[in-house]
């Protein structure tokens, strides 16, 4: 029986420009095509969950203004519950500038905007009366206190918790002692987890939070450790041509299979392949 998957995290709206190559520092590169998405990495792991069958609330803010009716009203239009994220006058919705080249490969500044305002007490509103069974999807594009508001009031409605380490940033230990599930990437493994080898930092990171631990590697897939072992899960070869959101979509795909009653290594199978897919199409969302 599939249970709910509560995404508590980021919207954003994207501008994106797509160019034969990304700029240098001090460079400006000409000639290329401009693009406006829904964005944040939340919001875009809760599409990717909506996409993969799953019931989705968001539990986020975006300011009281026209990009974040727009924000909103993309997230409504997957299926998506938003009754749960704030409308805020205090604070503009937030805003990723992305830079795209001939190869897929990008660049991202943000601007946090009313993410930065989304509230411990709020997340733990939202969460209040959640059914047990379900998962919590958690990014870090939202404040400390708000993540581990979230943790908390997750675990305490039984609810699978998840965390996307992403931006990476120290951990506090009173999160990581919620023992969640964490999927970083290579780099944000390393980055948590300390030295430069994500297959030993993903280690370390499992004896730390006595969780599984997931580590995306790119075109090579991604790695599952748990209790010590490591278990390798390629991806399909596919022609990339924008990776931007790949993670988000691997993410919001771990969700739903989990939410749908998969075991922990098929649900990385299938969110593998989603994420593989995803790059064969321009944009964070597809």
């Amino acid at each position: 029986m599939a249970r709910d998957v509560y995404v508590i995290g980021s919207v954003n709206l994207d501008l994106v420009v797509r160019a034969g190559t990304l700029p240098a520092p001090g460079e400006t590169v000409m000639g290329g095509t401009f693009e406006r998405h829904g964005g944040g990495k939340s919001a875009n792991q809760a599409v990717a969950a909506a996409r993969q069958g799953a019931a989705v609330r968001m539990i986020g803010a975006v300011g009281d203004d026209d990009l974040g009716e727009e924000a909103v009203g993309q997230l409504e239009a997957e299926g998506i519950d938003v009754s749960a994220v704030q409308r805020l006058g205090s604070a503009p919705t937030g805003v990723a500038l992305i830079a795209v080249d001939a190869k897929g490969e990008n660049q991202i500044a943000v601007a946090s905007g009313a993410n930065a305002e989304l509230s411990p007490e709020a997340v733990e509103a939202a969460l209040a009366g959640a059914a047990a069974g379900g998962v919590a999807l958690i990014g870090l594009e939202v404040l400390d206190a708000a993540v581990l508001a979230g943790a908390r009031a997750a675990r305490e409605a039984g609810l699978q918790v998840v965390l996307n380490p992403a931006p990476a940033r120290p951990l506090p230990d009173e999160l990581l002692a919620l023992s969640p599930l964490l999927t970083p990437n290579g780099g944000e493994a390393c980055a948590i987890g300390g030295g430069d080898d994500p297959e030993a930092a993903a280690r370390a990171l499992n004896a730390r939070t006595r969780a599984p631990v997931v580590v995306t590697v790119g075109a090579d897939g991604a790695l599952l450790v748990e209790d010590g072992a490591v278990e390798r899960i390629p991806a399909p070869r596919v022609d990339a041509v924008d990776t931007t959101g790949a993670g988000d979509a691997f993410n919001g795909a771990l969700a739903a299979a989990l939410a749908g009653g998969a075991t922990l290594a098929d649900a990385v199978r299938a969110a593998v392949a989603v994420a593989a897919e995803s790059v064969r199409r321009p944009g964070a969302r597809g």
